[in-house]
C-alpha cells in the first residue's frame, strides 16, 4: 500500500511557471522594459503559462520583484497581480495594462513600486549587473484575499500567508548606458 501512494504523489505533475517571452533565466526583452527613468522600452508584460498547481488551489496571486533594486534591502516591486481564478493557466502577453482590461475576470493589481498598478517593466540604473526579476506565481488556499488598497508588501504578505505552493521564473535586464 506504500509502494502504490508514493507512486500517486510521484505521478503528480511538479508546479511550474514558464513563459514564451522569457528562458529561465535569460534576458529579457526590450518590449518587456519600462518606458520611463531613462528606458524606453515598450513596457508590455510577457505571455506567462503553468501547470501542474496544487489540486486544493482555490486562486492566485503573481507577485513580480527586483531583489537587487538600490532601495535599501526592499527591493522594487514590478508587478502584483491577486485574485487570479483557480481555473486560469495563463496571463496573456499585454496582461498588464494599468486598467487591468486583459485580466481574468476577477483578478485585481495591486500599486507597484512605480506609484500605480499593472506591469512595470525592468529599468536599473545605468552600470548596474544586470538584475534579477523574479516572477513567482503562488497558489493559494483561499478564492480571493481583500487587499484592495494595500501596498505591494502587504499583498505580498497575504499572499504568503495563504500559499499552498508557489513556481517561480526569473529573467535579468542590464543597462550600459
Amino acid at each position: 500500500m506504500a509502494r502504490e501512494s508514493r507512486k500517486k504523489s510521484a505521478a503528480r505533475p511538479q508546479f511550474k511557471l514558464a513563459s514564451p517571452d522569457i528562458r529561465p533565466n535569460g534576458p529579457i526583452a526590450l518590449e518587456q522594459v519600462f518606458n520611463g527613468f531613462g528606458c524606453s522600452g515598450q513596457n508590455i508584460s510577457p505571455a506567462l503559462k503553468w501547470s501542474g498547481a496544487p489540486a486544493d488551489t482555490k486562486s492566485f496571486a503573481l507577485l513580480v520583484h527586483d531583489p537587487d533594486a538600490p532601495t535599501g534591502g526592499a527591493g522594487w516591486w514590478h508587478w502584483v497581480v491577486v485574485n487570479i481564478p483557480a481555473g486560469a493557466t495563463e496571463l496573456a502577453k499585454d496582461a498588464g495594462r494599468a486598467d487591468g482590461s486583459s485580466l481574468p475576470m476577477g483578478a485585481a493589481q495591486i500599486n507597484t513600486d512605480f506609484g500605480g498598478p499593472g506591469w512595470g517593466g525592468p529599468c536599473p540604473p545605468v552600470g548596474d549587473k544586470p538584475h534579477r526579476y523574479n516572477f513567482t506565481l503562488y497558489a493559494l488556499k483561499v478564492d480571493r484575499l481583500d487587499v484592495s488598497g494595500a501596498t505591494a508588501s502587504l499583498a505580498g504578505y497575504m499572499v504568503n500567508a495563504n500559499a499552498v505552493g508557489k513556481a517561480r521564473l526569473t529573467g535579468k535586464f542590464g543597462r550600459k548606458k
